[in-house]
């Protein structure tokens, strides 16, 4: 006898997905969702089925997630952010609690909720990760996907 198995599905096909897109950085954040949205799309999540909420920055992220993952058409969301370092504590406070909030949002709902946050040194160094939002649009469906069909095992 063979173990049940839950394979990678990236179907989008029937899948609600939000975005939540952080403010603070846009010239960075933008280019992420637009990223992120259009893979969902190539994943066959269809424009009526995706939601794309602004936060003022990524601290705020987490309370808009978890909102949006307490409805019932939404399977699955996506939180995008840049926090860069600067001169001060702030980077180290914001970055951990984007990390901790978002990941309380995903146990929370039961639902995935993917970090999209990029923390870096510098603004280079997100620039250089932007085209990651692709990824975690997959990761989006995949766990979507995956979370539905653990629900379904017999």
């Amino acid at each position: 006898m063979s173990p049940r198995t839950i394979d990678q599905n990236l179907d989008g096909k029937g899948l609600g997905i939000a975005v939540v897109s952080a403010r603070f950085n846009s010239y960075l954040t933008d280019q992420m969702t637009d990223i992120a949205v259009d893979r969902l799309k190539t994943l066959g999540v269809t424009d009526d089925d995706i939601v794309v909420v602004r936060t003022p920055g990524a601290f705020e992220l987490s309370l808009a997630a978890r909102r949006l993952a307490d409805r019932g058409d939404i399977d699955a969301v996506i939180c995008l952010g840049v926090v860069i370092k600067g001169d001060t504590d702030h980077y180290e406070f914001v970055a951990r609690a984007a990390t901790e909030g978002v990941a309380s949002a995903s146990e929370y709902t039961g639902k995935p909720v993917i970090f999209g946050v990029l923390t870096t040194d510098a603004t280079d160094q997100a620039v250089a990760r932007i085209g990651h939002a692709a990824g975690y649009a997959e990761a989006a469906v995949e766990m979507a996907n995956t979370i539905r069909q653990i629900h379904d095992l017999p």
